[in-house]
């Protein structure tokens, strides 16, 4: 299970939802050019400290991934910190892309596993606040299913989690990293405000 809520996770599933075919993470621009030589069909997607990296043809925002635009694609993701949390997760049995958008349906897609390791992209390998509260909110849930939550991050994550719709949209917003993408400008702030929309979207995906 992979988190970034601000953005990646949350743009992956608004592009797999609006049927990119498959998702290749990568750690560097430089790896991203080096893999579509080998997938000349893909698209270069990412972005570093919030923008889209130059020559890629799509960014990190989840407005840049519609039906038009990503169908049946292959995508090659290179972002500052989601992209490096779903390569830390490639030894899992499922890699499970959740963020506060498809809350509900990851519950759903995951609930009767017998070990759940969540990943928080966090942000350059420090706290996200945003990341820890979905991980916590999706493990309230997942013991309302009968789960058990273990060790330390566990607990620090459930008192983080917010307890609904308005709560989530005002953490997501006043987090530092939804802070700081607002300040970059109206495309990034509207960003912001469809991370922060729980369960709006009603399917969970796997790379």
């Amino acid at each position: 299970m992979v988190i970034d809520v601000l953005r990646a996770t949350t743009t992956l599933t608004v592009a797999l939802g609006h049927g990119a075919s498959e998702v290749h993470p990568v750690a560097t621009p430089e790896e991203a050019f080096r893999k579509r030589a080998l997938l000349p069909q893909a698209l270069l997607c990412g972005e570093r400290e919030g923008r889209r990296i130059e020559g890629f043809d799509l960014g990190n925002s989840p407005y840049e991934y519609p039906v038009t635009a990503v169908s049946r694609r292959a995508l090659i993701f290179a972002s500052t910190n989601g992209s490096l949390a779903m390569l830390d997760a490639a030894g899992a049995r499922r890699r499970v892309l959740a963020a506060f958008v498809n809350l509900q349906a990851v519950a759903e897609r995951v609930a009767g596993e017998r070990k759940i390791v969540i990943v928080c992209a966090g942000k350059l390998g420090g706290f996200a606040l945003e990341d820890a509260a979905c991980a916590g909110l999706l493990l309230e849930r997942l013991i309302q299913r009968g789960a058990t939550a273990e060790g330390p991050g566990a607990a620090i994550a459930r008192t983080l989690a917010p307890r609904d719709a308005e709560e989530t949209r005002a953490l997501v917003q006043g987090a530092a990293h939804g802070r700081y993408l607002r300040t970059l400008g109206p495309e990034f702030a509207r960003d912001v405000d469809f991370c922060g929309d729980l369960d709006a979207l009603d399917r969970a995906f796997e790379i």
